[in-house]
Parts: structure tokens; C-alpha cells; sequence
């Protein structure tokens, strides 16, 4: 299994550096281009025009890597369908910003209905067909777990829908989201060879996709994610945590993604109650370090820093 795990991560990250070339140019022809909002930070306009949907990168070299593998390893089969199926909403909505010119992309209710298709889907093939245990891994406690019965399916989709949302707000800066999840996703790998655990490839698939997009996704960025890579990450990391019986470690692993949305629930909440009044310069939080005179590269580099060391922390959970 560890040299699946190798294989695979050698084999994404070749395949995701192989496709930089080829589909940053074929993105610029078609001109799938970010537009940075006109609220948003000066510094961040001359991004206007870089390709998006850069997404589409991770996926096939996830995908490709992995299926390598699968075979032998049928655990894989539904963390790569919720890969996949959040990543093809998320290339919807960037097709409708980006392509159809509408700046909201897909409806909320749009959106969210699909993720919820998703989501169900998963939490049926999961539960009837793979039968797997979803009793939770409590962190610190030993190998204890804890089985939350009726609240079970209530708690994937919370679990699922909130790491996705995590990782799209987090991707706003070049390089951001990527590096992050790239830490999460080497965390899980090896929480996978000490479990044993058969979903050690796709975590490595993961890591080597998200190594060969940060070379051309690192600052200063010649694409961009959108939410085709963000959200396909999300499903990645929930998927990844449930069959490792880990959901509760990603409030540890993934502290990165809970301040993000956090920090826009504070902000929104508080700009209603107070009828305009901010906590944060802006949100979601990366955005606050940027207005205080923190460089893009700063903020990516600390929200890395801090996702290791929790990991770290994490893992001393695991034991």
C-alpha cells in the first residue's frame, strides 16, 4: 500500500505539471479569466483575466492516478465519486461566471441542491453498499469512538457541506487553498499506513495533483483553482476523514477552513446587527491579514505554518 501511495503521488503530480502547459494556454484562448470584484482589494485587480477552473488539473490527475489503483482498493471508489461530483459543480458554477457572464454562477439553491444529491448519494453507497463504520475516532481519547446512531446521517451532511464550504473560502489567495490541503492531505496519508487503512493512494494521488498545480499556482499565480479544485478538495477531505472514521480531526486539521468560514459568519452576523459595522477589514479572513499589510505570500505561508503545526497536534491525537 505505501508504494501505491508513492506511485500514485509521483504519477498526479506528473500528470497535473504535464497539463499546466497545455491547459493555461487553452484557458486564456477560450478566455476563462477571473474577474476580481470591484470591492475587493486593489492589489489583487491586476489578477483580473487570469485563467480559472484551473480545477480541472487536480481532478484529471487525481482521477487518472488513482483509478490506477482502485482496482485493489474499491474504499477509494466513494471519496473519488465525491471528489468528482463536488468538483462538476463547482466547473458549473465557474462555467456560468466565467463563460455565460453571470457573476453569481449557479443559484444558491441551485448549488446547494446538488451538493445535497451528492452528499446522499455518498451517505447511501457508504452505508448500504460498503458498509462502513461511521462511529467517529475521538481525538486524545485513545482509539474511543463514538457512534452518534440517528444523528449519523444529520452529521455527514453537516460534516461534508461545512468542510466544503471551508475550502472554497479559503481559496482566495494564490497558492492558499492548495498548500493548505496539501498538508491535510499528507496528514491523512499517513493516518491511512497507520490505520492500515486501504485509501493511503488517493491521499497520495491528492498530494502529488496539488504539488504539480502549485507550479503554476504559487505566487504570483498563472491560474487559478475556482471552485471546480475548491470544492472537489472539500469532498476529498470529508470523504477521506469518514473512511478513515476521522471526521472529528478535521476541526484540528482543518482549523484553517473553520476560521474562513467563521470569520464570514462573525462578519455578515455582525454587519446586520450593528447595521454596517465590521469586526474584520474584510472577509473571509485572509483577506483582514492582507488589508493590515500582510503580502499574499505572508498569509499563505503562516496559514500553511499553522496548518502543519495543527496536524502535528492531530497526530498525537491519533495514537
Amino acid at each position: 500500500m505505501v508504494k501505491d501511495m508513492i506511485f500514485a503521488t509521483i504519477i498526479a503530480f506528473a500528470i497535473a505539471a504535464i497539463l499546466g502547459p497545455v491547459t493555461i494556454p487553452f484557458l486564456r484562448k477560450l478566455k476563462i479569466g477571473q474577474t476580481v470584484r470591484e470591492e475587493g482589494l486593489e492589489s489583487h485587480y491586476k489578477k483580473n483575466g487570469t485563467p480559472t477552473m484551473g480545477g480541472i488539473m487536480i481532478i484529471i490527475a487525481v482521477l487518472v492516478s488513482s483509478l490506477i489503483f482502485v482496482r485493489n482498493y474499491p474504499t477509494t471508489y466513494p471519496i473519488l465519486f465525491l471528489t468528482v461530483g463536488f468538483g462538476l459543480v463547482g466547473f458549473l458554477d465557474d462555467y456560468i461566471k466565467v463563460v455565460k457572464k453571470r457573476s453569481m454562477g449557479l443559484r444558491s439553491w441551485q448549488k446547494m441542491g446538488m451538493q445535497f444529491l451528492i452528499t446522499g448519494a455518498f451517505c447511501f453507497y457508504t452505508m448500504k453498499v460498503q458498509n462502513w463504520d461511521l462511529a467517529m475516532k475521538v481525538p486524545f481519547a485513545n482509539g474511543v469512538v463514538i457512534d452518534f446512531k440517528w444523528a449519523t446521517i444529520p452529521m455527514m451532511f453537516l460534516v461534508i457541506l461545512g468542510t466544503d464550504t471551508g475550502t472554497n473560502f479559503t481559496d482566495g489567495l494564490d497558492g492558499l487553498a492548495s498548500s493548505v490541503t496539501a498538508v491535510i492531505a499528507a496528514f491523512f496519508a499517513l493516518a491511512a499506513i497507520r490505520f492500515n487503512n486501504p485509501v493511503a493512494p488517493i491521499c497520495g494521488a491528492v498530494l502529488g495533483g496539488l504539488f504539480g498545480f502549485l507550479l503554476f499556482n504559487a505566487h504570483p499565480a498563472k491560474v487559478f483553482m475556482g471552485d471546480t479544485g475548491a470544492l472537489a478538495l472539500g469532498g476529498f477531505v470529508a470523504g477521506t476523514a469518514y473512511a478513515l472514521q476521522m471526521p472529528l480531526f478535521i476541526l484540528i486539521v482543518g482549523v484553517i477552513y473553520l476560521i474562513e468560514v467563521l470569520s464570514v459568519m462573525l462578519q455578515v452576523s455582525f454587519f446586520k446587527i450593528t447595521h454596517g459595522k465590521r469586526i474584520f477589514k474584510m472577509a473571509p479572513i485572509h483577506h483582514h491579514f492582507e488589508k493590515c499589510g500582510w503580502s499574499e505570500t505572508m498569509v499563505v505561508t503562516i496559514f500553511s505554518i499553522v496548518t502543519i503545526l495543527f496536524c502535528m497536534i492531530a497526530w498525537l491525537g491519533v495514537w
